[in-house]
């Protein structure tokens, strides 16, 4: 009876040291993610906004990567150019057209692990009611646990993508085809 008792604590103990897929809520509620957007004003600058309205989840198992998963929902009308009028005439139908597609979303389809931390994540994006497949390359920033007895873990992704490709063909000049994302992610641990 001793010897099935200690062979049961032990493999418990064991058990407790495996790394497992985790499941994480991105923090939006705290300001510790962000989701911004570059394009090129007309070849002479470029224009930064940001949507400040999004949620999201992923899962990563360090052990087992290339099963990790995100998914991301964000509301197109909370995009945020830090200019009024410009923010109303993004919202339009020249551009996100919020009224008829008022969420953008993207849904990982495989993950692809790379070397120091940097993967990518093949996934599709919906965006203008227009749904195609992007690459985003990703960085893990950092892991561990948080100052109230949580655990997160942060990722950086980027991706560059056509506005046409979307349906989006308002004429910004040559140099303004293409808008860059970056999604900065700390995610909670559940």
């Amino acid at each position: 009876m001793k010897t099935l008792l200690a062979s049961s604590l032990l493999a418990l103990s064991l058990l407790g040291t495996q790394a497992y897929a985790a499941d994480y809520k991105i923090d939006t509620e705290g300001m510790h993610s962000a989701i911004q957007f570059r394009i090129k004003h007309l070849g002479y600058s470029w224009l930064n906004g940001r949507f400040n309205d999004f949620a999201g989840t992923f899962s990563y198992d360090e052990a087992k990567p290339e099963d990790s998963k995100v998914s991301v929902t964000i509301k197109t009308a909370s995009v945020d150019s830090n200019h009024a009028e410009r923010d109303k005439h993004i919202r339009g139908t020249d551009f996100l057209n919020v009224e008829k597609f008022p969420e953008a979303k993207f849904e990982s389809t495989a993950f692809k692990a790379g070397a120091d931390g940097k993967s990518t994540i093949e996934g599709n994006l919906t965006l203008n009611g227009v749904t195609k497949p992007v690459t985003l390359n990703v960085e893990s920033i950092g892991a561990g646990d948080d100052p109230w007895g949580g655990y997160r873990h942060g990722f950086e992704a980027t991706t560059e993508f056509a506005l046409a490709d979307f349906g989006i063909n308002y004429d910004l000049g040559p140099a303004s085809k293409n808008v860059a994302m970056i999604l900065s992610v700390e995610g909670i641990r559940q």
